[in-house]
């Protein structure tokens, strides 16, 4: 396969809300480069692209696929990305490694929540960006509405590169507002026909043409001055400019599209050739220490890995960006994160499922290999001599959380390995079997991407799961002061047991003032696993408990904090003042006292006016203003702060702070209120107390566990 030089490589994105065409875009692009020789559909099942069973049954992009095209000498990689929210890893680390993103508009409803969430991320890398108005054959096309909802949201950047003559049924002809030429296509789309724009569209069309000859020189000074001298600019000029606005992203060109019946994906194609940045031309990658890595061929080899896929019966295949320097198959490389050597077998270009062998990538490139022993996404590969690591792709945190087991328990550590197996693919994914909870919790992005794992785990995997509602993980502290006291004595023949503890409990909070009605002869300042401290305070006087002891009191302390007194959670914020007690020459021993101040600490405990904290959450929903009612009568009934309320082009932004009990299955929910139109992030926030007509309950419904 041939090898393109840096400059001739064309990294894209093809991003959008669901059904907006991003699939049978990249069908089209590979029938027009002659890749394919038929083109798929979603439909049939045969794209490229949607290789998966799993997506085969959606008819829906689940994960992100790499291909590439090559198109008048350059090489275009091309990867195509889901278009729901609940596969939002996928999309983030495929605009990592892009150099441009096409984001493709639905002509029928312009811009959707979909497209909002996805402007997020590649505003925030700064990527160059093509809007792709798709759909334009479609009786309901609205391309003037589309253009507006664009304008809307995106600002004046939005620029025209073309528009349609005749949107909707019997659309076949585009005019161009860089080349001043009308493309008419035939009936089965392909190469167009070049023709003189027609009289009755030449104003509409020169007037256009000037704006997009201001917007391209707005971005170069001296192309400003060449447009003031000649009142226009050339071709070339023009591209020069449009390429700067782009990569300073501050021009975003719209071309016009219909993928399905194969129109202005060509044209597209041509613009990415020509005008759209490679990754030499874009700034230079930096490292986690804030170092650059320029996109140099002649440097020594770094690698970004972006994707990880675990195939059953293939292993492991990493895909990655060259970020500099030249790879070639058996080369040895350091992985940064584990120092492991890995040696690179086997190179490929992917297209789908198809594995296109080569025995060179070049800085700028996109490819993957098989079987590396211990590398996975996130991570870097470089020379031996390099000490390098590329900054990593920061994905969302998960905003849904059930508690999963095998139904089978001959099943449970299969499960096991393959979740981590789930993991390793999708960095969105959170599994962890919680000690406190007692359950293996995992946490996801929504309710689908909870179906699609169930499905990969019983079609593929043939293990069959269940989803339950998770434990909430409450905290348990105290809101006044109290005395206790504990003595433990047994005797059974022989040496016995004894311990005699008083201690004092109160509630801890940062900057309190030492105790003054102890003498404090020691401190110990304990930062707690599950957040808060423990201040324990060791006061006695006299030698009434010797001190080899009072660590085992303590410990006692700490095994008690480790299952609360009122709903067995976690206690924390809570100082401890030991101050009395009784040894006995003999029986006393470190056991004795550990039972005694366990005792004592859970007596205390409960006279120290006991509270329950629970999680609570920050909550961004990003929502259409038409729907906010619905949205806000539901928050309230999750017993919901407003924080506040902000605008994001048309949709609205409601902050507020919700109880984690209260969010389980909230993204379905949501789903169903505003028909998928809306979408939101979750963040832990603090713990505050619970009402105490729930803590009430709490605390029974935990007694009858414990009797039962």
């Amino acid at each position: 396969m041939k090898v393109f030089d840096d400059k001739h490589i064309k990294n894209v994105v093809l991003l959008g809300s669901a059904k907006s065409g991003k699939t049978t875009l990249a069908e089209t692009m590979m029938f027009e480069a002659g890749l394919i020789n038929r083109r798929g559909t979603v439909e049939d099942k045969n794209t490229i692209s949607d290789y998966h069973e799993i997506e085969h049954e959606r008819e829906n992009s689940i994960y992100a696929t790499t291909m590439h095209v090559e198109w008048r000498d350059y090489k275009i990689n091309i990867i195509d990305t889901p278009g729901l929210d609940d596969f939002v890893g996928e999309i983030i680390s495929s605009i990592r490694v892009a150099d441009s993103c096409v984001m493709l508009v639905n002509a029928q409803y312009g811009v959707e929540v979909g497209t909002e969430l996805i402007w997020n991320t590649v505003d925030n890398y700064q990527k160059p960006l093509i809007f792709g108005i798709n759909q334009l054959d479609n009786a309901k096309a609205n391309f003037d509405g589309t253009l507006d909802s664009i304008r809307n949201r995106f600002g004046a950047a939005a620029t025209l590169m073309q528009y349609p003559v005749n949107a909707g049924e019997g659309f076949n002809a585009i005019i161009d507002l860089l080349k001043m030429t009308m493309y008419k296509f035939p009936a089965e789309g392909g190469k167009p026909e070049k023709l003189p724009i027609p009289d009755n569209e030449k104003d509409r069309a020169n007037e256009l043409h000037n704006e997009l000859v201001e917007k391209a020189a707005e971005n170069d000074e001296a192309l400003m001055e060449l447009y003031f001298e000649k009142g226009s600019l050339d071709e070339d000029e023009m591209r020069k400019g449009i390429k700067m606005g782009m990569m300073n992203h501050e021009l975003f060109p719209i071309f016009c599209l219909s993928a399905k019946n194969n129109m202005g994906s060509g044209r597209m194609m041509g613009f990415i050739d020509n005008v759209a940045p490679s990754a030499v031309e874009m700034p230079a990658e930096k490292t986690v220490d804030d170092q650059e890595v320029p996109c140099d061929r002649t440097k020594p080899p770094v690698l970004f890995v972006f994707k990880t896929l675990v195939e059953p019966f293939l292993g492991k295949i990493n895909f990655f960006k060259v970020i500099s320097g030249e790879v070639k198959a058996g080369m040895d490389l350091v992985n940064h994160q584990t120092s492991t050597t890995e040696r690179l077998n086997q190179l490929f270009i992917m297209d789908g499922k198809n594995r296109n062998t080569v025995d060179k990538l070049v800085a700028g490139d996109i490819g993957a290999t098989l079987k590396l022993k211990d590398t996975t996404t996130n991570q870097t590969l470089h020379a031996k001599e390099l000490d390098v690591e590329i900054n990593p792709i920061e994905f969302p945190a998960p905003r849904i959380r059930v508690a999963i087991n095998a139904q089978n328990k001959n099943d449970e550590e299969k499960l096991s390995e393959v979740l981590k197996d789930i993991k390793e693919e999708d960095p969105t994914i959170i599994v962890e079997y919680s000690t406190e909870l007692k359950q293996v919790i995992f946490e996801g992005q929504g309710e689908l991407h909870l179906m699609v794992t169930q499905w990969r785990l019983e079609n593929i995997y043939n293990i069959k799961i269940e989803y339950t509602k998770p434990r909430i993980p409450y905290r348990e502290t105290i809101q006044k002061p109290a005395l206790a006291s504990y003595r433990h004595k047994k005797q059974s023949g022989g040496a016995g047991q004894f311990g005699e503890v008083y201690l004092k409990i109160e509630p801890y909070h940062e900057g309190m003032p030492e105790p003054t009605d102890f003498n404090v002869r020691a401190k110990d300042e304990v930062e707690l696993d599950w957040g808060g401290k423990l201040v324990f305070y060791n006061c006695i006087v006299g030698g009434v408990i010797d001190a080899r002891y009072i660590p085992s009191i303590q410990k006692g302390v700490m095994e008690k904090m480790e299952e609360g007194p009122i709903t067995g959670s976690y206690v924390r914020d809570v100082r401890v003042m030991v101050y009395d007690g009784k040894m006995h020459p003999v029986d006393s021993n470190d056991i004795s006292f550990k039972i005694a101040g366990s005792h004592a600490f859970r007596t205390a405990f409960q006279q120290a006016n006991p509270k329950i904290l629970e999680p609570v959450y920050d909550v961004e929903i990003l929502v259409p203003e038409d729907l906010m009612g619905e949205v806000m009568t539901d928050l309230q009934t999750r017993r919901s702060i407003i924080m506040g309320m902000d605008t994001s082009g048309g949709y609205q932004v409601i902050k507020a702070r919700t109880p984690l009990a209260e969010l389980y299955k909230y993204s379905t929910t949501l789903k169903s209120l505003t028909q998928g139109r809306a979408s939101f992030t979750i963040k832990f926030a603090e713990y505050t107390p619970v009402p105490s007509d729930l803590q009430h309950k709490l605390a029974e419904e935990h007694m009858k566990e414990q009797e039962a």
